[in-house]
């Protein structure tokens, strides 16, 4: 079983490591009486107080297991690596490397892998409605000019 590694943190950051995009195979998130392989959650181990995200893999053939929702998280499921079929509310429709899905609170959710290798994802969950027009990351940001010492 693979464990997530903590490379260094500090007042205003962490850093770790879940291995490579092959090693996400490796994690084990137990749930309840069953354990859900090549899943590893990644928010709590950085200390992320606006979101949660989570590595998975499912090899060829496999299912995320359950229809699910949420009670306020929207969330977005990142394809790393792969082939598969996304579901929403009954609609199905392919996924591939590159693709981004964006699903609400109430959409009824889950992935499959209908490739012939390992599909990756990355799946970011936060809080619905919580972005204004305030919040655009052209407004939000500063750019500093202080020297980059690399």
């Amino acid at each position: 079983m693979r464990t997530i590694e903590n490379i260094k943190s500090g007042r205003n950051y962490a850093a770790v490591n879940v291995g490579s995009i092959e090693q996400i195979i490796e994690h084990q998130l137990p749930m309840g009486p069953n354990v859900i392989q090549g899943k590893v959650f990644v928010g709590q181990a950085v200390g992320a107080t606006g979101s949660e995200l989570s590595f998975q893999t499912l090899v060829p053939g496999q299912d995320s297991g359950f229809l699910h929702t949420h009670k306020t998280h929207e969330e977005l499921y990142i394809i790393l690596r792969g082939n598969g079929t996304y579901q929403v509310d009954g609609e199905q429709f392919p996924v591939s490397e590159g693709t981004v899905v964006r699903v609400s609170p109430d959409g009824r959710r889950a992935l499959k892998n209908t490739g012939s290798e390992p599909l990756t994802m990355l799946c970011i969950q936060y809080k619905a409605n919580a972005f204004t027009e305030a919040d655009s990351p052209m407004t939000d940001g500063n750019i500093l000019s202080d020297p980059l010492n690399w």
